[in-house]
This record gives structure tokens, C-alpha cells and sequence, in this order.
């Protein structure tokens, strides 16, 4: 656990992101690798079927995140303000949430699976094979739900080193998978699935073990658990905007596909390569926002305010860098990238056309991340949720939509970059307001009793 409100502000937000940022970059790594073995062993088909499932599963994965935000923030609060007892009843309810959102989850999306693609206009060519994956991930999302609850419950303790560690067996337990079961068993895109399930299975049954071992008053323990309905109704009134928010990305890259899936496999396989570069792209200033947040939740927890201007300030010092580095790497060798996962000429030039246009704007994205981190980790999530909402819904839909019908796949990279100069402004224009600082909920709570 680590006490956020004593220090040097930048070193204390560097230090605690840096390996969520590391243990994010194994967990691409093995996402990454799955697609570079798909696209080359088993030809772009595979890799558009594989980068067709994927906005289905970052939609269930972000709205997991983004409830459990409000879990994190909870926990970050409570924490700083040293109430041990409210963060064992906040961690508890997160458990038997989650429990029975993945069951109903996985019965679902079994169920309603090809329905869902048949929505997103998948080639005929594809359809098999995303379906097949796509219900494998459905079939072990337990797991995922259960790995990503755990980081979110240790980063609000201020324990951001931990996930790596598991995460780094479970990158490599997923290579090797890979290999084994498409290249050594022939089973195709079914092999990527399960390699993928069963590393996530090895990362939350290791964060649970070790949370067990070294955490007394926080243990998992089935039979000890209780629900408390109120810590939750506040983890939920935090927590929802969140989740409804990720939702709305999650839907809005959906819809993009939709508009990209109407261009073909090139441009579906395009998408999918350029896509995981640019999850690479994005880690480093969603692991600081992440950070800021805890940081934020912390020291408004502990009635230092004062601190979290300059927390904000360094935290967009250190991304603004990164994003300049990123952007000129993608934008130079943005036709190697893409040629890493498949060598298929139309498919590397609509995939370098991506990079070019959307890598330009990366500290764009990083500001507005950031700025949202500070607003949220004051306990302020509905104000970034209607933003988002705009920006994507009012934005990046309708022009991505408008201008690939004037100027093909590149008017759907456009509208990318034209959100998040809407979204910067809105969420900036919020923050000079302060109107964010009012909803510290442990301030509540401790005058409630």
C-alpha cells in the first residue's frame, strides 16, 4: 500500500503508473502477439475476424473497469482517510458484484453473440471465425472481470507493482500458449481465445493467492464476505457515470466498425493491426490518469488540495513528453508497424494512413485523459460521461460516418482526432471551473457517520 499525500508530486504519479504502465505493456504484449501469429499464420481473414470481436470485448471489459472505478475511488478515500473497515465492506461488495455480473454476462453473450455481429456487418468471409473466438472470451470472462477487479481494489490501496508480476507470468504463459495451440495444434483463431482466457485464469488466481497471503484484514474469503448496500450505492453513484461512459466508448468503437466493416477485410484487418499499435500508444497516459486519479483521491481524502493542482500540472508535463515521442514513432515507422501482422499491401497502406492521421494527436488524447483522471479521482465522474458522450455520439460518429463517404477510410480516421479537440475543450473548460472540488465522498460519509 502507498500513502499518496507525502512527497514530491510528480515522482510520487511516475512511480505509481509506471508499473500499471509495465504491466499494461505485457498484457498488449500478449494481445499483440495473438494478433501478429493470427495475421501471419493464418492470414488476414483470421486477423479481421480477431480485430471484429475485439470492440464486443473492450466493451464488457470497460464497463467493468468503470464501475470498479468507483470501487478505486472509494477505496483510494477511505483509505487516505485511514477508515480501514469501510475499505474491507467496499472491497467485499465489488466481490459478489462482480460474481454474479460475469455469470449473466457469459450466458448472455453466448446466447446473443451472433446476433451482435451480424450488427456489426461482418463479411460473410469472417463471420465463423470471429464468432468462434468471440464466444471462447465469453465462456472465461470471469476471469477477466475477476483480474481486472483485483488491480482496480490494489491500486486504490496505493499498491500499483503487485498486478505486474502476475501480469508478467501470465504474458509469458500466453506466448507459448499461442503457439502451442495454433502453430503446434492447428486450432486457428480458437487457439488464440483460449491461450488468452487461460493467462488471465493464471493472473487473477495469482492476485488472489498473493492478496491472501500478505494482506490480513483484506483476504478473500468467501464465507466472511458481506454486502454492504450503502458503500456500494455510493461505489455505484461514482462508479456508473464511469461505467455508462466506457460503455459509450466501448459502443462508439463499436459503431466504427460498423463504418469500417462496410469497407471490407483489408480495411477490417487494417484496423485491427493499427488498432493494437495505438493501444500500445495509448497506455502511458491512461496509466497516469489512473494514477492521478488515486493520487487525487488520496489528497482530497486527506484535505490537501493544494497538492493536486501540482499533481495535475506535473502529470501533464510527463504525458505531454511521452506523446511527442509516441507520435513521431508512429507516424516514421508506421508501414513497419503495420507490416508486423500482415504483409498484405492494401492492408499496410490503410493501416499507415491510420497512424499518420490519428498518431498527430496524441497529446491531445493524453490532456483530456488526464484532466478527466483529476475530476474523477475527486469523486466527479458524471461531468466527464456527458462529455464523452458528446464527443463521441455528436462528434466522432456522425463525421467519421460523413467524410469516409467523401473520402473513404481515411474521413473515418478524422473524426478520431476531432473528438478529442472537443473533448479536451469541454473537460478543460470544466476543470478551471472547481465546481469538481465538492464532490469528495468521504466528506459525506464522515459527516453522515
Amino acid at each position: 500500500m502507498k500513502d499518496l499525500t507525502k512527497g514530491n508530486e510528480a515522482k510520487l504519479i511516475f512511480f505509481f503508473a509506471l508499473p500499471m504502465l509495465i504491466g499494461n505493456v505485457f498484457q498488449q504484449l500478449y494481445n499483440t502477439v495473438d494478433s501478429i501469429i493470427v495475421g501471419n499464420a493464418l492470414g488476414k481473414r483470421a486477423l479481421a475476424a480477431v480485430g471484429a470481436s475485439f470492440p464486443i470485448i473492450f466493451l464488457l471489459v470497460s464497463l467493468i473497469i468503470g464501475i470498479t472505478m468507483g470501487s478505486t475511488i472509494l477505496i483510494a478515500q477511505y483509505y487516505g482517510a485511514r477508515e480501514m473497515d469501510k475499505v474491507k465492506r467496499t472491497i467485499d461488495s465489488v466481490y459478489i458484484f462482480l460474481f454474479f455480473v460475469s455469470i449473466a454476462t457469459t450466458l448472455m453473450g453466448l446466447a446473443f453473440s451472433g446476433t451482435i455481429l451480424r450488427l456489426l456487418k461482418v463479411p460473410p468471409d469472417v463471420f465463423p471465425q470471429a464468432r468462434q473466438y468471440l464466444n471462447i472470451i465469453f465462456a472465461g470472462i470471469i476471469v477477466m472481470f475477476g483480474f481486472n477487479s483485483m488491480s482496480a481494489i490494489l491500486r486504490g490501496l496505493g499498491d500499483s507493482k503487485t498486478p505486474l508480476y502476475f501480469l508478467i507470468i501470465a504474458t509469458l504463459a500466453n506466448i507459448v500458449l499461442d503457439l502451442v495451440f495454433i502453430l503446434g495444434f492447428g486450432l486457428g483463431v480458437a487457439g488464440a481465445a483460449w491461450a488468452t482466457v487461460i493467462a488471465q485464469g493464471i493472473a487473477f488466481a495469482s492476485s488472489v493467492y498473493y492478496l491472501n497471503r500478505t494482506h490480513e484484514i483484506f483476504k478473500f474469503k468467501v464465507n466472511s464476505m458481506s454486502f454492504d448496500r450503502r458503500i456500494f450505492g455510493l461505489s455505484m453513484k461514482i462508479g456508473l457515470p464511469s461505467g455508462i461512459q466506457q460503455m459509450l466508448v466501448a459502443t462508439g468503437m463499436m459503431a466504427l466498425s460498423r463504418i469500417v466493416n462496410g469497407f471490407g477485410t483489408n480495411a477490417m484487418a487494417a484496423y485491427a493491426a493499427a488498432g493494437r499499435v495505438d493501444a500500445f500508444a495509448f497506455m502511458p497516459a491512461m496509466n497516469i490518469a489512473v494514477a492521478v486519479s488515486a493520487f487525487v483521491g488520496q489528497n482530497l481524502g486527506a484535505n490537501k488540495e493544494e497538492r493536486v493542482k501540482k499533481g495535475y500540472t506535473a502529470s501533464l508535463v510527463i504525458s505531454g513528453i511521452i506523446s511527442v515521442i509516441t507520435t513521431f514513432i508512429v507516424i516514421i515507422f508506421g508501414n513497419q508497424l503495420i507490416w508486423l501482422f500482415n504483409k498484405d499491401p492494401n492492408v499496410i497502406k490503410i493501416g499507415t494512413r491510420y497512424l499518420t492521421i490519428v498518431g498527430s494527436f496524441y497529446i491531445v488524447f493524453s490532456t483530456m485523459l488526464i484532466t478527466n483522471g483529476v475530476l474523477r479521482g475527486a469523486g466527479d465522474t458524471l461531468v466527464p460521461m456527458f462529455i464523452t458522450a458528446l464527443s463521441l455520439w455528436l462528434v466522432r460518429i456522425p463525421i467519421s460516418a460523413l467524410l469516409s463517404q467523401r473520402i473513404g477510410t481515411d474521413g473515418i480516421w478524422w473524426g478520431t482526432p476531432i473528438a478529442w479537440i472537443m473533448g479536451l475543450t469541454l473537460s478543460f473548460s470544466y476543470y478551471l471551473t472547481g465546481r469538481w472540488k465538492q464532490k469528495v465522498i468521504t466528506r459525506k460519509v464522515i459527516d453522515t457517520g
